[in-house]
């Protein structure tokens, strides 16, 4: 009984109470890093809380001493002078959101059947076509520009709303199908085959095991397409057209208007409006994110 008792007892030195120099550290660059990230959060939301005879007085970090005011919030949302319409934002979020979710939808449903597909199908020239995408990958952007503005004029479709769909759709591609294949090739092939011996075709494989069981990947694909797109730019202001620019050109134009007084309340309400959907799904979704990185997007 005394050598049973000896072997259960824990051994080891005691955990240090309290905070060593080392926890110190690490909480003092964690706190440090957070205050830097979440600061110009706080001025943008107080700057836009305030009336514009308080903000000439200077002091950025000071909270809002007067009434507290949602004016420039609706404004900025209603009424706010884009060049020369003064319709606000709104237009640009709806236009944001055409944009977003036909690009997602198919984005990621063709990624995740070629991930599928290069992992559980090969065919002659796979890791070839693998090796382009991952090319793909690293082209710049603006190298790209003039090749497609020619291609989606061809197309009769530069200018639209269209046009943005697909040139985000592209771009895509090889970095979802990248991860796509990486977390399939994580799973147990013995699923794949066993579905194959109980004569499940191809779709049916997808759909009914693999699908299931990616979710977390899925996760992370929408995630990125879903960021990405809503905070583009560049694609926006090129092949978009003047009467569909999304939510970012929008908020450039409003920023950068010289008409009249330079409003900063108003200005801040709108980044943090556009700011709000990648905000929103980064909170709601950003285990899932951590989650799908972790368990396939190293691995294969």
């Amino acid at each position: 009984m005394a050598n049973v008792s000896a072997v259960g007892e824990p051994s080891g030195p005691r955990p240090r109470k309290g905070f060593d120099p080392k926890r110190i550290i690490i909480y003092g660059i964690i706190i440090v890093a957070a205050l830097y990230y979440l600061l110009p959060l706080y001025v943008m939301i107080t700057t836009s809380l305030k009336g514009l005879p308080e903000i000439r007085i200077g002091n950025i970090f000071a909270p809002p001493l007067e009434i507290i005011t949602l004016e420039p919030w609706v404004k900025a949302w209603t009424s706010a002078c884009t060049g020369l319409t003064c319709n606000g934002l709104a237009p640009g979020f709806w236009n944001s959101v055409k944009i977003t979710l036909p690009s997602t939808i198919v984005s990621v449903f063709v990624a995740a059947v070629s991930g599928y597909a290069l992992v559980n199908w090969r065919f002659k020239g796979s890791e070839f076509f693998f090796t382009c995408l991952l090319l793909g990958s690293f082209i710049p952007y603006q190298v790209m520009l003039y090749p497609l503005v020619m291609i989606t004029a061809q197309m009769k479709i530069f200018g639209t709303l269209w046009a943005v769909i697909l040139v985000h759709t592209i771009f895509g591609m090889p970095i979802l199908v990248l991860l796509f294949r990486n977390y399939f090739a994580s799973l147990p092939q013995e699923l794949f085959k066993a579905a194959r011996v109980d004569g499940a075709g191809f779709w049916r494989i997808f759909f009914q095991i693999m699908v299931p069981m990616s979710l977390p990947i899925f996760a992370v694909a929408i995630i990125l397409q879903v960021t990405g797109i809503w905070n583009d730019f560049l694609f926006g202001v090129v092949f978009a057209g003047t009467q569909n620019y999304p939510m970012t050109v929008q908020l450039n134009n409003i920023v950068n208007s010289t008409q009249g007084v330079r409003e900063y309340n108003v200005n801040m309400a709108a980044t943090i409006l556009t700011a709000a959907v990648p905000l929103i799904v980064y909170f709601v979704s950003g285990k899932w994110f951590v989650r799908g990185i972790a368990a396939g997007a190293v691995k294969g």
